[in-house]
């Protein structure tokens, strides 16, 4: 596959994963579904905004410029090199490293909120009950949240959902920027004729 044919298949993946993302941080907010009554009752690691800003607004950009590289104009602006393929194959290692440093973001504060468990009222107050993740392989310590109603499961499903989600968009904007430079140094497959061109770049 030619590495802008390959970019756009990868952007066009990157678009629903980064709408997802940024739908399961918005569910976040909302502990077993139900609004809270006060914000000081929600996980700590929902307001940093890990499916909405690293995995949803970083995602954008680089799912963007991936998706427009298939149809970039290989010759540049009527031959002017810097804005051909070559060039536009490079930048978009800059756009992937910036998706990768994004996702990460929302997979270590997935990974966190996951290890440290929600916030939750015990029956004597709002506090983290759960230590080291000891609750994921335990179902009965649970019990210990009384309210917010299954906010245990809530937040692990949701969790659970970005880290897989931000994971995937690691790898395939690591696959970009191994794509990217192949592009950058070998030039895409063909040239598209504009200018009087007609090979590789």
């Amino acid at each position: 596959m030619c590495t802008g044919g390959c970019a756009k298949c990868l952007g066009t993946t990157l678009i629903p994963l980064a709408v997802l993302c940024t739908l399961a941080n918005i569910l976040l907010f909302f502990p077993g579904g139900k609004v809270v009554e006060n914000n000081l009752h929600i996980t700590n690691e929902v307001w940093y905004f890990g499916g909405i800003l690293g995995s949803g607004v970083l995602m954008i950009f680089p799912a963007l410029v991936f998706f427009g590289l298939k149809n970039n104009d290989c010759c540049g602006c009527c031959g002017n090199e810097s804005c051909g393929k070559r060039f536009a194959m490079f930048s978009s290692i800059i756009f992937a490293a910036v998706g990768v440093l994004g996702a990460g973001y929302c997979f270590v504060l997935s990974a966190v909120a996951l290890n440290r468990g929600p916030k939750c009222y015990t029956g004597t107050e709002w506090t983290y009950p759960f230590q080291d993740g000891n609750y994921l392989a335990n179902h009965t310590l649970w019990k210990m949240c009384q309210s917010p109603e299954n906010i245990v499961p809530w937040n692990l499903a949701l969790f659970s959902l970005l880290l897989v989600m931000s994971g995937i968009q690691a790898v395939l904007c690591g696959i970009q920027m191994v794509n990217g430079l192949f592009g950058t140094i070998c030039g895409d497959c063909k040239c598209c004729g504009c200018c009087g061109g007609d090979g590789t770049v």
